[in-house]
């Protein structure tokens, strides 16, 4: 199918224009003010309509293979569709965690076959399995997206907190490094210590007080070290505090950088005063913090010391997040929403529709040297949303299309709507209608 939209505002690379756009066999075939077309396609009216490049999500938690009572590679693609995310990059800590190129493969295989946007997934490290993540990283670096350490908070046997592994692995990888960073002794401790004070009476709002500001610094700046030293690609994500900020500088090209960074939208959206009406819904790791660390955050996100913005998507069901504060799981789900929450931002005058635009999309393909995505060009693959900037939407349960069936922004009014998204040229989406006979494709990368 080939679709006309006509006289859209086209946001893309640091403006907004009022174009005609050409979608045609998988690709932008066309962009300019204004043109007929001497075959049929699909006609979309555009007028008053913003057409952003789809968002690309570096860092969600699909669950698939062995967590699929929380969420599964069709469901969350698909949720992720919904909101305009057309392209995601899955983390390795599923049961068993891809810690092998065979294991690895496996969830390729699975999203050929059922998701719905475009995808890509993250070989794990361990402390066992170094030579095998380091042969992967050489072998592969055109048809994976990266390399994933837990340097703290991980479950199962992905925490690498062997030196001896890290050094290796900084030094010999070909592939970005994707580091989660929270430091695991400071953590520990502040359990034992926080437990035997309070027992049972912690609450969800004791999180960022145990996994504190100092716990995430000295794992980042572990990292940066070991980055400068071996002259390492990292990429650190999740952000949550004001201290980290002095890590990363804003002074180079985004493709020069061998130091990147992420920010999340709940550590964006939420503080720690959530926590007494949202509780668990909002424990996460690293935690969600002070409300000081929020405009810090979204002043580095707009000044380039942070240089993307992704959702760390991570579902369980209700009945989990409902256990005590000790034994409910961290994570929350969030990849139907982020581009409607970076919109409400806008439409509170805190970040322009370009920025957003780079934040999500143009920065993510330059980050991650994706091929011919991120940006609404010709001959680019054809991934859009197509919002409208004064069509309220409230997030409701009807609408919630995530297999754990709930989401902390429930009863949130959105000033805007997605109303259409483009997977390489399909319409995937449309006004709350799926699309599914034409499934996304497998991300390549110019390395």
């Amino acid at each position: 199918m080939d679709y006309h939209i006509k006289q859209v505002n086209l946001v893309n690379e640091g403006k907004i224009s009022t174009v005609d756009v050409l979608i045609r066999n998988e690709r932008i075939e066309r962009i300019d003010p204004s043109f007929d077309v001497p075959f049929k396609t699909v006609e979309i009216n555009g007028e008053g309509k913003h057409l952003f490049p789809g968002v690309i999500d570096d860092q969600v938690h699909f669950r698939e293979p062995g967590l699929t009572h929380k969420a599964n590679i069709y469901t969350e693609a698909r949720a992720a569709v919904a909101g305009g995310v057309t392209s995601f990059m899955e983390m390795p800590n599923t049961i068993p965690a891809s810690l092998t190129e065979e294991l690895l493969e496996q969830k390729y295989t699975i999203a050929a076959q059922h998701a719905l946007s475009n995808y890509s997934f993250f070989m794990g490290v361990s402390n066992d399995n170094a030579d095998e993540a380091i042969r992967v990283s050489q072998t592969r670096k055109n048809d994976v997206c990266g390399m994933k350490i837990f340097m703290g908070s991980s479950t199962g046997n992905m925490l690498v907190d062997n030196r001896d592994v890290l050094s290796k692995v900084f030094s010999e990888s070909e592939l970005l490094i994707a580091t989660h960073c929270e430091d695991e002794a400071r953590i520990r401790a502040r359990v034992a210590q926080y437990t035997e004070e309070f027992g049972d009476k912690l609450t969800a709002a004791y999180h960022p007080i145990i996994r504190d500001e100092e716990a995430c610094y000295l794992s980042s700046s572990l990292a940066t070290e070991l980055a400068k030293k071996y002259n390492t690609r990292l990429h650190i994500l999740h952000i949550s505090t004001a201290e980290e900020l002095a890590l990363f500088r804003n002074d180079i090209p985004l493709q020069d950088k061998r130091i990147t960074s992420e920010v999340c939208v709940h550590h964006l959206w939420f503080d720690a005063d959530d926590y007494e009406t949202l509780g668990n819904k909002i424990k996460c790791n690293p935690a969600i913090k002070d409300k000081r660390h929020k405009p810090a955050l979204l002043a580095a996100l707009l000044d380039d010391r942070l240089d993307i913005i992704a959702t760390d998507h991570a579902p369980h069901t209700m009945e989990e997040k409902e256990k005590p504060y000790a034994s409910a799981p961290a994570g929350l789900p969030l990849v139907q929403h982020p581009l409607l929450m970076l919109l409400e931002f806008y439409h509170q005058g805190k970040i322009s529709l370009e920025k957003i635009a780079q934040k999500m999309a143009h920065h993510p393909a330059i980050c991650f040297q994706i091929r011919d995505r991120g940006f609404l060009r010709e001959g680019y693959f054809a991934d859009a949303a197509l919002v409208n900037l004064n069509s309220p939407y409230t997030v409701a349960q009807e609408n919630i299309y995530y297999k754990c069936g709930w989401s902390p922004l429930l009863g949130t009014r959105f000033s805007s709507t997605v109303e259409k998204t483009f997977v390489s040229g399909h319409l995937a989406y449309d006004n709350g209608v799926f699309f599914e006979g034409v499934k996304g494709k497998r991300l390549a990368f110019d390395r």
